[in-house]
């Protein structure tokens, strides 16, 4: 019996998504067939394991990949050195990341962490991905092919909070037509992620220690308890430990969810990543929407880089499936919203002609070596644009009118995350053409 056929596997037009959700209906198959002897099952369930952990690996590898080409800075840092090193270990993360030393540091924790049943404790702000590092903390662990259930403690009301974690028995209360397993049974032998939990009201934090502590449930409406094996996984974008001196939070609580703490620093910190996830989820997107990858006008992308995302990486991610719904080929400044266009800078700043990001990094500049670097590469960048839209995007052409060496062009352009493609098709506007 053959689980996948290599053909499926090689078949570029199946997604990796598709691919996982074929596995795991073979292996629920397998687990319920009654042709075939036990032993035969269970080695079937240990190629499906296997097959389908490589095709997590070979995503999560191949996504990066494709992501980085469009990165702008070439040059090896030790930050690239540690990702690669994670990447290697065939470390599960399906995304991509940067070379932020703390998110580093951070996915280096979680990696660590993983293979243990110690509590976690993740927080941050909103959309910096707390739900994704509780779902790598299950997938690098020996917990991976068990239950893995998110539960959003801020979305239950405080009468329904213990029948919702807990369960209930029949007639326990109006409505409870019959037995029903809470959260914490569903979760048994695999992981519950406990999202929002600076939300969890009082009553419910001391059911939660007692879970902690016991290991055991206790539905409601039944006097039995029962013995519970679920991995814990916490996340807040609360100060847990100021909730803690407010009297809102439980300190005795905290301590056992933040066995392990694990803290996301927000987008704004981790500008390294911004060009590996629009590539991302532009190519997701894509995915998604059966259209093909979104190209970005020059002036939309420099934006892109620069806008400061109060929502993180959740509100990027909206903007660019925006932008792939309602741009045809090539996405412009018009599509934004109108309240994130309201945050683009003008076409010119009074700053006697100088780009207004760049009069923008001169002003913040902290010495005058600083103020002439940032000025210097926003001509650098001026340059290169123009040159670009005057020759059709062609690299080689640009090259030979400005008497420069090709790959050197090419570093540039990678310096500043300009692609060469994004302006195939303009028109050079007056006084364009390079000399």
């Amino acid at each position: 019996m053959k689980i996948l056929d290599q053909t499926e596997c090689g078949n570029s037009a199946v997604s990796y998504g598709a691919l996982i959700e074929r596995i795991e209906i073979l292996r629920s198959t397998l687990r319920w067939s009654t042709q075939l002897e036990r032993a035969e099952i269970e080695r079937l369930l240990r190629q499906s394991n296997a097959l389908r952990d490589e095709v997590m690996r070979l995503s999560s590898q191949e996504r990066f990949v494709a992501a980085a080409a469009a990165r702008p800075d070439a040059p090896a840092r030790t930050g690239g050195e540690r990702r690669q090193r994670l990447l290697e270990r065939s470390f599960v993360f399906e995304g991509a990341f940067g070379d932020n030393p703390q998110l580093l540091e951070a996915l280096e924790i979680a990696e660590k962490a993983a293979p243990t049943d110690l509590p976690v404790l993740i927080d941050g702000e909103s959309g910096t991905g707390k739900e994704l590092m509780a779902k790598v903390i299950h997938s690098n662990g020996a917990r991976a092919d068990r239950p893995y259930i998110s539960v959003n403690c801020g979305a239950i009301p405080d009468n329904l909070l213990e029948s919702e974690l807990f369960g209930h028995r029949r007639g326990a209360f109006t409505g409870a037509a019959q037995d029903r397993k809470g959260k914490f049974e569903a979760a048994h032998g695999g992981t519950i992620f406990l999202d929002e939990i600076g939300e969890l009201p009082l009553p419910g934090q001391v059911k939660l220690l007692r879970v902690l502590e016991s290991r055991e449930i206790q539905r409601v409406g039944s006097d039995e308890p029962t013995a519970v094996d679920a991995r814990i996984v916490a996340a807040t974008n609360k100060n847990l430990r100021r909730l803690c001196d407010e009297g809102r939070f439980r300190e005795d609580l905290y301590y056992r969810l933040s066995v392990i703490h694990v803290t996301l620093p927000p987008l704004r910190s981790r500008r390294d990543e911004i060009p590996l996830l629009l590539e991302f989820f532009g190519t997701e997107a894509a995915e998604a929407l059966k259209r093909r990858p979104l190209r970005l006008a020059p002036a939309l992308r420099e934006f892109l880089l620069g806008y400061a995302y109060p929502g993180n990486i959740r509100e990027l991610r909206n903007l660019v499936y925006r932008l792939s719904c309602l741009a045809g080929d090539t996405a412009g400044l018009e599509h934004l919203p109108p309240e994130v266009r309201a945050a683009a800078p003008a076409p010119a700043s009074a700053a006697q002609g100088v780009p207004e990001t760049a009069a923008a990094a001169v002003a913040t500049a902290t010495s005058l070596v600083d103020a002439k670097r940032a000025a210097s590469d926003e001509a650098e960048r001026a340059f290169l644009e123009r040159g670009l839209r005057a020759v059709g995007g062609t690299v080689t052409e640009l090259a030979r009118r400005c008497d420069m060496n090709r790959s050197h062009l090419q570093v540039l352009l990678k310096k500043h995350g300009i692609r060469s493609r994004d302006f195939r098709g303009q028109q050079p506007a007056p006084g364009d053409t390079p000399s």
